[in-house]
């Protein structure tokens, strides 16, 4: 199932345990937020509002509240020693999506728990020192990085550049 709603002026289309990043809203971390103003619930039948689906829902989770990246506004009037330098940081909020309630239902006050990820096992084959891989891990340690070096008599000597302007004629 999938809902198109609307907040701070853009429409954004999202499912279940979708992580989205919007304008700034009210809300601390861990709190639930809701918005009313949906555009289009889809699934397996498609109800488009006009403009609103009426009973419709979305609730998300806040993540987190943020600032993005640093945006510089430079303005610079030619021959006029006239600059301008202003940064700006635009504030946003950062959602997971829990549910997509339609006919009038009401979120639940409480986030889901996530289900904790097994951490991955290591590999067996990768522990396993065999005596050929020690022997290239020892080879490989003892070579040091970087340009072999180059001997002493095989430099040449480079002649003393120019001082001045060249002889030749001028025009």
């Amino acid at each position: 199932m999938f809902a198109v709603f609307k907040t701070g002026g853009k429409q954004y289309r999202v499912a279940a345990e979708d992580v989205i990043k919007v304008g700034k809203v009210k809300g601390e971390p861990g709190e639930i937020v809701e918005f009313g103003e949906v555009l289009v619930v889809g699934g397996d039948n498609l109800s488009l509002g006009a403009p609103t689906v009426a009973g419709a829902l979305v609730a998300a989770e806040v993540l987190e509240q943020a600032r993005g990246p640093k945006i510089i506004a430079f303005k610079k009037r030619r021959r006029k020693n006239s600059r301008r330098k202003i940064g700006h940081r635009q504030e946003f909020t950062l959602l997971r999506i829990t549910e997509i309630l339609t006919d009038g239902k009401k979120p639940s006050k409480q986030a889901k728990p996530r289900p904790k990820r097994a951490p991955a096992a290591p590999e067996a084959a990768a522990s396993v020192n065999t005596p050929e891989t020690d022997e290239t891990t020892r080879k490989a340690s003892r070579q040091k990085p970087g340009k072999p070096k180059i001997k002493t008599a095989a430099k040449e000597k480079k002649k003393p550049a120019a001082k001045g302007p060249s002889k030749g004629k001028k025009k």
